[in-house]
């Protein structure tokens, strides 16, 4: 019996030391201000001046691309016109090689406009690419700098469906971001 009684006091000893160093654990880990603080993904991507600027030339672009795509029509829709004008004096191996040039300058702009499409969707997925990263790799610098453990994103979609509007960093984020691209 004493072996037992021994055994059950190193048992309780060793229960009551674990009990304490979780409590101990527990307070420390919770006196610790934890900084968590969230921005407005949305805003941070319109209001960045990288992403204004990369609109601006990605409008450009597609300016350019879309004039191509209306001359190239307009010379399609003249041939069209002036064969339907002219068909009439013209022998039958005329009109069919004159059908067939029409018929080779359409494909080539449907082809020409599925080209640009897809060239569209590279250029704008390579343009939002690059300033996400540019936001991403700010946001990081920035949290590091500022001592938060996480910084969350509140999107449309709604991942954060509650926060103290304290916790809101999106405009100071936004100004340091944009006065770093200004310097630039």
């Amino acid at each position: 019996m004493k072996v037992e009684s021994k055994f059950s006091k190193a048992n309780f000893i060793l229960s009551l030391i674990s009990i304490v160093s979780v409590i101990a654990l527990s307070v420390y880990v919770f006196s610790i201000p934890q900084k968590f603080v969230y921005v407005n993904t949305a805003k941070l991507i319109n209001d960045y001046k990288g992403m204004q600027v990369a609109r601006t030339l990605y409008q450009k672009k597609a300016a350019l691309w879309k004039a191509n795509i209306d001359t190239l029509t307009n010379e399609v829709q003249q041939k069209i016109m002036s064969y339907e004008k002219e068909s009439s004096k013209l022998s039958t191996k005329e009109r069919q090689l004159t059908q067939e040039l029409i018929h080779t300058k359409q494909k080539l702009l449907m082809d020409y406009q599925q080209a640009m499409n897809t060239q569209a969707q590279q250029e704008d997925a390579k343009m939002t690419g690059e300033v996400l990263q540019q936001i991403n790799a700010y946001l990081k610098k920035y949290g590091e700098d500022k001592g938060y453990k996480i910084v969350m994103a509140a999107t449309e979609y709604g991942n954060i469906a509650y926060a103290d509007e304290g916790l809101d960093i999106t405009e100071a984020v936004l100004e340091g971001l944009n006065n770093e691209y200004s310097g630039k």
